[in-house]
């Protein structure tokens, strides 16, 4: 009689989490799942704690509603999937702003990520070199050709749409400079156009065309609670045993399965399972492969990631603008580079008695020494920048926070999606029944980390014999 199969999910984020929900879904009844995480908490960047009597993300505040194709994206379909659907809330406030000549102006409408695809209307922050956006008589990309977004953009745009617009909001993503990011990865819809497209406005204009849009239907979407509850949602669900504290040393391949390793080195626990999900960020993931997939982990590794700390206080009664937030270009010289008014975008965080929570992100990559700075000089730095850009003194804050998130977002660079693709195959050939998952080789956001952490799942399924349910 064949044993009940046992899985190991490798990293306890939500791309882990997800993983272990649709492998309870879809593998055979019986089936032993266990969660390995390294920390003694779960949620990986999902992390809500409380602030002054209330709850706060100290990590991702949210989540795409809809995928590329118009769907409901994979993070509304999990939430759908634990019962918390009717948890889900929106900004009641969208509008943010750039910080430009050290004051507030309100981000262009129009733009893909920042780059225009009516340069009149980006007239406000940025001066565009409209004349060198020429129709040289073939596509902006070649067929197999990624580049970086600066680069493409610099060259037919000029400087200040990438210094004042695009970079500062892939910054506020990536923690990046545009200069540095792959177009493939970070924007693939302007990716499939420019290869057909000839300049870089009909590029633009073709991928906002293509992209599905119901009108003023809600873009992003938060758990009221928390998204941790997402989190202690999945854990149930799952139905996995959780290991906390639990640190994966080594994969060995057994001929059967793997062996994992877990634990301190003077007293290691061997595990041996059928199959297993390597949901961590890339150097641990190749540490992990550099014995079984050793050219695998070479290619993994090469992915980098940016180090950022979260900024978040509590201020009583503080003249605020009707504002989302605001995002900071590198060129201003701040160390604030995005800045969120938790309490004015999102409803359900409003207060009777005034107090306002504001949340500043701070750290780009390649400025990592910033954030060797103690937390009182941090939230003190933060503080005087965030009065200086609203013009006003603000008050005391009556609590804050500061947390630091090492090696949180990854940087994409070009041919990412290329050698990436290379390793998942070279893995997939050697080794069918270790699949990664999730921390960011995919991209970022919960919807992304969701969907990998599911299709790793299925892929274990289909390596172990197909799914019973």
């Amino acid at each position: 009689m064949r044993q009940p199969w046992r899985v190991a999910v490798v990293g306890g984020g939500i791309a882990g989490l997800a993983a272990a929900v649709r492998l309870r879904d879809r593998a055979p009844a019986g089936t032993e799942i266990t969660v390995y995480e390294q920390s003694g908490v779960l949620g990986g960047k999902l992390r809500t704690g409380e602030l002054a009597g209330q709850p706060v993300e100290f990590g991702a505040e949210s989540f795409l509603m809809r995928d590329p194709t118009g769907a409901e994206s994979a993070a509304v379909a999990l939430a759908r999937r634990l019962g918390l659907a009717e948890k889900i809330v929106h900004p009641t406030v969208g509008q943010a702003a750039l910080v430009i000549d050290g004051g507030l102006r309100p981000i262009p409408g129009g733009t893909l990520v920042g780059v225009p695809g009516d340069l009149d209307r980006v007239a406000t922050v940025a001066r565009p070199s409209a004349d060198a956006d020429t129709d040289g008589g073939r596509p902006l990309v070649g067929p197999d050709a990624d580049v970086s977004v600066g680069a493409l953009v610099r060259s037919r745009f000029g400087n200040e749409v990438v210094e004042r617009l695009v970079d500062p909001m892939l910054g506020g993503v990536y923690a990046g400079r545009a200069d540095d990011l792959s177009l493939v990865t970070t924007m693939p819809a302007l990716a499939r156009t420019a290869r057909v497209e000839h300049t870089l406005v009909g590029a633009v204009r073709a991928a906002q065309a293509a992209a599905p849009r119901a009108p003023g239907a809600p873009v992003f979407g938060t758990l009221a609670g928390g998204l941790s509850t997402l989190i202690e949602a999945a854990v149930t669900a799952s139905g996995a045993t959780v290991r906390r504290d639990a640190a994966v040393r080594e994969l060995t391949p057994t001929g059967t399965g793997w062996r994992l390793t877990v634990g301190p080195t003077r007293d290691p626990e061997l595990v041996d399972v059928d199959a297993v999900v390597l949901a961590v960020p890339a150097r641990p993931a190749a540490r992990l492969l550099a014995g079984p997939a050793p050219a695998v982990a070479a290619g993994v590794g090469a992915l980098d990631y940016a180090s950022v700390a979260l900024v978040t206080m509590a201020l009583p009664q503080p003249r605020l603008p009707e504002l989302s937030g605001f995002l900071v270009p590198s060129t201003e010289g701040l160390l604030i580079k995005a800045a969120t008014f938790f309490t004015t975008k999102w409803g359900h965080l409003r207060r009777p008695d005034g107090l306002a929570l504001v949340r500043a992100s701070v750290g780009r990559y390649g400025e990592e020494a910033h954030l060797q700075r103690p937390d009182a000089d941090l939230a003190a730095t933060v503080h005087r920048e965030l009065s200086a850009v609203l013009g006003t003194p603000l008050p005391a804050p009556v609590d804050g926070h500061v947390h630091r998130w090492g090696g949180a977002l990854p940087q994409y660079a070009p041919g990412h999606a290329d050698r990436l693709a290379a390793a998942r195959t070279a893995l997939r050939t050697a080794h069918p029944t270790l699949v990664l998952a999730g921390a960011g080789y995919d991209g970022v956001g919960i919807p992304v980390c969701v969907r990998s952490g599911e299709t790793a799942a299925e892929e274990i399924i289909t390596a172990l014999g197909g799914s019973a349910r």
